[in-house]
This record gives C-alpha cells, structure tokens and sequence, in this order.
C-alpha cells in the first residue's frame, strides 16, 4: 500500500469523515435489446406506454428504436439504484406485450442493415438532433456495432470528502479544480487497472456470425452459427466491438481535466476526409451533424468518462468547463446474461471498492508509452484474459495476470474494510474474495460460465441467449410491480410523452439554424478560457 493511500484511508476512518463515504452517489444505465419470442430483433416503434424515449429519465433508447435504456437515479447505496433498475425492468414486461429483452452484450440475430431501425425523438429540435446524431453513427460505423449492449456504472464521491482531502494535503487550489483533477486521478489509475475488471466480468468470449457481416476477424468456429475465442473474457470491448480508425490516437492519456477538453473540443471541430465525402445533407435531408472527427463529444468511445450532468441543450465539454467533474461513468462492463439485471449487487460492492482505490491511490502521471501498455494490457485481457500463464506488461516489465491481479486485491482490500466499517458489515470483504476465487479459477469467471453453457445449448450462441432471456421474461413477467409502482411508471411515461408534444409545439426558428448554432458552441479556445476564468474566480473567493 502506498503512503498516500495509507495516509488517506488513516483520514477517512474516523468518526468525523466515515460518515462522508456513505454519502456519494451511484447510478447505473443498462441496454437491452427488444426482440421477438423467437429471438429476431423487434422492429416496432419504441412502445408507447414506455414514455418518450427524448424526455422520460429512466426509460429511453441508445441508438437503435430497438435498444432501450433503463437509467436509475443516482443513489446513495447502489442496492437501492439495483432496486430501482428492477422495478423499471417489471414495469417495462407489463407493457412489451410478447417482445422480451435480449440478454447478452452481444446482439441477436440482426436484420439487414437497412432494416435496423434508427431510434426516433420526435420532431422538435433536440430530438431531430439526436436522430441525425445516430444516422451519422449508421454511415461512420455501421448499424449492427451500434446495438451492442452494455452496462454503464456511473459513480461519484461526495464534494465533502473532496474537501476534506484538500485541506489536509493544503492544497491551494479552488474546490472545483481539486475535486475535478482528483477525478482525473482516478481515470489514470482505473486506465492502469481496468484489465483486471475485463478478466473478472467480461462475459462475452463468443457471437453470432452473422454479426460480422463478412468482415474479415480471427475468432474461431465453434459452430455454424457462432464464433468464439476460447480464452477470451470480452469481445464486445475487442477491436471487434467500439473500434474507429478516426478515433485512433483522438484523446492521447491526459494528466488534466483541461486536456482532455481540449483534445475533445479539437475532435469536434477537425475535418475527416472520409466523412467529409459523404456530405452533411443528402437529398435535402441531415445526415450527419458534420463532416468532423466526432459529431459530439459523446461521439467519442471510452471505457471512462469524466461526467457533469448536462443542462438542455448544453454540450457535455461546456458543462465540464462551466461546472467541472461531477462523476465519472465506467463503460466497459458486459451486461451478464446470468443476472437478472446485468449486474448483481456483488458485481456492483466490488466495483465501488475497486473504484474508491483508484481515487485514492498514488496516480503519477502518465504518457504515451504508459498509455500504449495499458491499452495493450486491456486487449490482451479481452480476447485471452483465461489463457493459463497469460503476461501482461507492468512499466515495461512483464507480469502474470494472476500475479497482478492478486496483488491488486491485496492493495483494495484495506479499501473495502473501510467501506465495511462504515456500513457495519462485510458486503465488501465478501464480494472481494469471490473476485480471489475467479483469479485462483478461471473457470469461475462469467466468460468461462457463458462459454459452458453455450456448449451445453448445441455450441450456438443463440440457441443459449436466446433461452436464458426467455428464461428471465418469465421471472420477471411472475413479478409484475405493485399497483402504486405501476402508477408511479405510467405517470412518469404520461408527463413524458407531454413534454415532447410541448417542446415541439413552443420551439422556434428552423432546424438548420438550430445545428449551426449548436456546431459553434465547440471553441476549445473558448472552452479553455471559460474553464481557466473558472477556476480563477473559485480561488479568489476561497
């Protein structure tokens, strides 16, 4: 353990700031794919008494019209967003007639790329943009990649603990710059580290074959249906998954907030060629918000991000340099067909140790060649993380996966005692040591478990999603939510659908000066300065 983790956990277990642990926020998003009983891709519009996807906060789709998102309120105790994620999956089987929800990361069997239906916001302007958004992302990367699914942990410390820590290290700078670059600690570390959650979640080692399309790959036959690799933890995050050559290099390792809003305000600005080809308009009609690297900011595919809650309207480097770093999202977690909700609430106590860890823990800073490492670590880990004697590379020095990863646990566990000391139990401490199993036996891991019973289902992948999704259609069709919770669900999708009528109908002016006064708003000069005038004025009035 280093000091500086040792002096800062010493701090936080006292009578006085353990309170401060208990009073961070976590929140999850999960995809999920809307399918037929036969597990073929439901085309329908996105249902109605779901709400609107543009205006309701916890039922909305991703890309496609055919991927919902169910987002919880941030909590304090993730067993109370776990709660909260399962009375949303209730609520939507009692309106979904016979459509289910697909149960993997990995798509179904997909239709024609034509037929994938884009997702739809309505006829006002933010809703159109969302949906040029998404043409863009058909045209730049294809329709199938885009109905990937995944499940993304959002997780934020509280403002109080951030100050607790400032004033016991005398750090000079204001509140919101301390809080913002401790945040950006945290993503250099959980960059160093993140293989490890690859190794210990990943659960998707195989596909459908038709997923590829004829793109050329190295997965191997499993059967006539389905490719696999048979170390592999998580294809979904392979080059096989969120892979852009435009994007190679975009946001290099950054040490500070400031750069990396710069690197992404330059990517929403920067010209590419191949884009630039096919046009902004077709046909008189938006294909694409512009011809650039990135559309937007979110454009922009990270297994972390640094996060603000966005006012309407307002882009995601904006509310950064206005407000700075509020929580960071982690988005490299595989939906796990063997939970009910993707993610159990063992999975969930883990991650938060491991990610109060990489907040508190020494984090030097980084460069390119330390950057280069940790991505080749990740991709080891995703397509071979269960291969036996598996090396990784450790500052240029190579190191067994198991070696490693024992010892990061080693280095959380004092974490989770803290955490446990604080609730007065030992949820962490035990989630801790099911991780210690999966790294003594890899047949314990999720990606060995779904392999297994893909084996057991005539070696097809679909065969196997596709009852294991049934399976949980039926449990959660035997738990319909109570009657105030089913009231509570309706309303909000009724106040929903209400919103958008109203936004349409008060908007003015056309749509074309709408996505030209949205596109102006991406200076990073402008960005920087605000960002920097910011941090002025806190410090002048602390």
């Amino acid at each position: 353990m280093s000091t500086l983790l040792n002096q800062r956990l010493a701090l936080l277990d006292s009578d006085a700031n353990r309170p401060l642990l208990a009073r961070g926020l976590r929140g999850i998003e999960r995809e999920t794919l809307r399918v037929h009983a036969d597990g073929k891709l439901a085309l329908t519009p996105h249902p109605a008494a779901l709400g609107s996807a543009l205006t309701n906060p916890q039922i909305t789709t991703d890309y496609s019209e055919s991927l919902l998102e169910f987002i919880t309120p941030a909590e304090p105790d993730i067993a109370t967003a776990l709660e909260e994620l399962d009375n949303i999956h209730r609520f939507a089987y009692t309106v979904m007639g016979n459509e289910m929800l697909w149960h993997q990361s990995m798509p179904c069997s997909l239709p024609e790329e034509k037929d994938i239906p884009i997702a739809w916001y309505g006829n006002s302007h933010i809703g159109m943009i969302k949906h040029v958004y998404r043409r863009g992302l058909a045209l730049r990367y294809g329709k199938s990649m885009q109905c990937i699914a995944g499940i993304h942990y959002n997780y934020s410390l509280s403002e109080d603990l951030w100050k607790v820590l400032q004033q016991a290290e005398h750090t000079s700078d204001s509140a919101m710059h301390v809080q913002s670059e401790n945040y950006i600690s945290l993503i250099r570390n959980f960059h160093r580290y993140s293989w490890l959650l690859m190794y210990l979640f990943g659960a998707s080692p195989a596909l459908s074959t038709p997923f590829l399309r004829g793109r050329p790959h190295q997965l191997e036959t499993l059967s006539e249906d389905t490719l696999y690799l048979p170390y592999a933890t998580s294809l979904r995050m392979s080059d096989l998954g969120y892979q852009n050559n435009a994007q190679s290099g975009l946001v290099p390792p950054y040490n500070t907030l400031l750069e990396y809003m710069r690197s992404l305000s330059l990517a929403v600005r920067q010209p590419y060629p191949d884009y630039e080809k096919i046009g902004t308009q077709q046909n008189g009609e938006w294909v694409q918000i512009n011809t650039n690297v990135l559309q937007i900011e979110n454009e922009f595919y990270a297994t972390i991000r640094p996060k603000r809650v966005i006012k309407t309207g307002e882009r995601p480097v904006e509310a950064l340099c206005a407000r700075g770093v509020q929580y960071i999202e982690v988005r490299c977690m595989d939906v796990n067909p063997f939970d009910p909700l993707g993610i159990s609430l063992e999975t969930s106590r883990f991650l938060d140790a491991f990610l109060l860890f990489c907040a508190l823990e020494e984090s030097a800073p980084t460069n390119q060649a330390e950057g280069d490492e940790n991505a080749e670590n990740f991709a080891l880990t995703v397509k071979q993380g269960r291969r036996p004697g598996l090396m990784l590379s450790r500052q240029g020095q190579a190191i067994s996966l198991q070696d490693w990863g024992k010892e990061l646990l080693e280095r959380i566990a004092p974490v989770a005692a803290l955490l446990d000391t604080q609730r007065g139990d030992t949820c962490h401490a035990q989630a801790m040591q099911v991780q210690t199993e999966k790294l003594h036996h890899p047949e314990l891991t999720p990606s060995a478990k779904v392999l297994d019973a893909i084996r057991a289902a005539n070696n097809s992948f679909t065969q196997f999603a596709l009852q294991q999704s049934t399976r949980l259609a039926e449990e959660f069709r035997a738990r319909p939510p109570a009657p105030e919770q089913l009231a509570l669900y309706t309303k909000m999708a009724e106040k929903s659908l209400a919103e958008q009528t109203e936004m349409e109908s008060a908007q003015s002016g056309s749509f074309d000066e709408f996505i030209a006064h949205y596109g102006s708003r991406t200076s990073s000069e402008i960005c920087c300065d605000v960002f920097a005038s910011n941090m002025l004025k806190q410090t002048i009035a602390v």
